[in-house]
């Protein structure tokens, strides 16, 4: 027997919303049944290129959908997702999980009330570079992360740390699993009310130290991250999908071959840089593949409430010291 397909909603089919159409448009295990936007005319145009259903009320979709992704400004999350909950719809609810702690607990309670699946867009965790690193790190000492993008007025109804910097706030805390000993926070605002540049640095418990840098005033577009750990050094690039690796075991040989003469100071041409061969995909797909899958098997998403709400909270706690330094 053929598996019954996930009804499926978006709510927000702005620029990021109309991929979520058109991925459980063309999901096998999906069926697209509509759309709902606070612009009519923007919902109609989603619904009729994937023909399905622009719906003009939550009620409406919520009673049609088994699973909805909640992809509207930051600061209505909570007000769209909970009378999905209550209704009964799984939901997955885009980075970060809602603007205030307090909202995400709200969330988190009418998940448990209706037993339905709380997912967060944290993107990156279905990034086949993400999947390269939870197999590779082990044990980090020290992470650099840099998060880069121009500005746009889309997502500046909070800073850049809910923005852009909660993606790494995201991974750091899922590779390093350890309890936080001290973070130091830096932003500057530009043209938001709120900061456009920040830098956080956190120390844990374990002893790593991750130094966490985004920016929405950059002239170019950069994901990327850098991890230090016993065995060796790893550069990787969330956007291109490439990165490089440089073993211990390696470095040790080379020093040796330059002491011997066998290399000549200063050049370091022959540094055995390890390509890393990770197989393209796109993020999104993955993650809402597996968004659907979690659905039809009643289980527990990757990312998951919990993971959103540590995310959040280190996020909030971040903007606070940003905001009580100026």
């Amino acid at each position: 027997m053929a598996s019954v397909k996930i009804r499926c909603g978006v709510v927000g089919v702005g620029s990021l919303g109309q991929h979520h159409a058109r991925i459980y448009a063309e999901l096998p295990s999906a069926e697209l049944v509509g759309v709902l936007d606070s612009d009519p005319g923007r919902a109609a145009e989603v619904a009729a290129r994937h023909h399905c259903r622009r719906f003009d009320s939550l009620e409406e979709l919520a009673g049609a959908c088994d699973a909805v992704s909640v992809v509207v400004p930051t600061d209505r999350h909570a007000s769209v997702a909970l009378p999905l909950l209550a209704r009964g719809c799984h939901v997955l609810i885009e980075k970060p999980l809602c603007a205030s702690l307090a909202e995400a607990e709200q969330v988190l309670a009418a998940a448990k009330a209706g037993n339905c699946l709380v997912q967060v867009g944290h993107v990156e965790h279905f990034n086949p570079v993400m999947a390269f690193l939870e197999k590779q790190v082990s044990h980090p000492q020290f992470i650099t992360t840099e998060r880069l993008a121009p500005y746009q007025v889309r997502g500046t109804e909070v800073g850049v740390v809910l923005d852009l910097m909660i993606h790494d706030i995201g991974i750091v805390l899922a590779l390093v699993k350890s309890p936080i000993k001290r973070i130091d926070s830096v932003g500057v605002k530009v043209l938001s009310r709120t900061e456009d540049i920040a830098n956080a640095r956190i120390q844990f418990e374990n002893g790593c130290v991750a130094n966490l840098n985004a920016s929405r005033m950059s002239l170019k577009k950069a994901r990327e991250i850098r991890i230090f750990q016993d065995d060796g050094y790893l550069s990787l690039d969330f956007m291109n999908q490439t990165g490089h690796l440089v073993r211990k075991s390696d470095i040790v040989a080379f020093g040796l071959k330059m002491k011997i003469g066998l290399v000549k100071p200063g050049d370091y041409s022959s540094v055995p840089v390890r390509e890393i061969p990770i197989e393209k995909g796109e993020p999104l797909a993955l993650e809402l593949a597996h968004f659907v899958e979690s659905v039809a098997k009643a289980k527990q998403p990757k990312v998951g409430a919990a993971l959103g709400k540590s995310a959040l909270e280190l996020a909030i706690t971040i903007t606070e010291q940003i905001a009580n330094g100026r």
